[in-house]
């Protein structure tokens, strides 16, 4: 194989490493990344949970202009800025899941792949890319052609 048609070392399982292990690294890289996006949905919730007090926080200011005061006084009492679960804001689970669940995984993750592989990411992904592509052929190249220098 040519050089220039080679994974970067990064991407290349180091000696002595079996299949065994990249593929439960590769299941592992997996479930975080599973857990990158359920973050992401938390996030998401956080800002839509957010908007959606902002705006009843308006609606009750115009239930109050248009004279209906005593559903604007119990909508106002009973629901804005109302807890979203027993004594927190979703600023407050965020928080909460990023320092304690998300932060154990994250750190786990990373343990596993510097103690059995150097730190190197996706090497399941890396090698099923070997695995999959047409070598030689155009858009099928293992790294991009930018000008840039291929590592040993």
């Amino acid at each position: 194989m040519d050089d220039a048609d080679r994974p970067l070392a990064e991407h290349t399982r180091p000696e002595g490493v079996d299949d065994a292990t990249v593929e439960a690294l590769g299941k592992l890289s997996e479930a975080f990344e599973v857990v990158e996006d359920a973050r992401g949905h938390l996030y998401g919730f956080h800002r839509l949970t957010g908007m959606a007090d902002l705006a009843l926080g308006e609606a009750v200011d115009l239930l109050r202009k248009a004279g209906h005061t005593d559903h604007a006084d119990r909508i106002e009492a009973e629901l804005v800025g109302r807890n979203v679960i027993e004594g927190r804001w979703t600023f407050q689970i965020m928080e909460e899941y990023d320092d304690g669940y998300y932060a154990t995984f994250k750190r786990l993750e990373a343990g596993a792949r510097d103690d059995l592989v150097g730190g190197k990411r996706h090497l399941f992904e890396a090698e099923m890319k070997e695995d999959r592509r047409t070598h030689g052929r155009r858009h099928h190249e293992a790294v991009p052609h930018d000008g840039g220098e291929q590592s040993p």
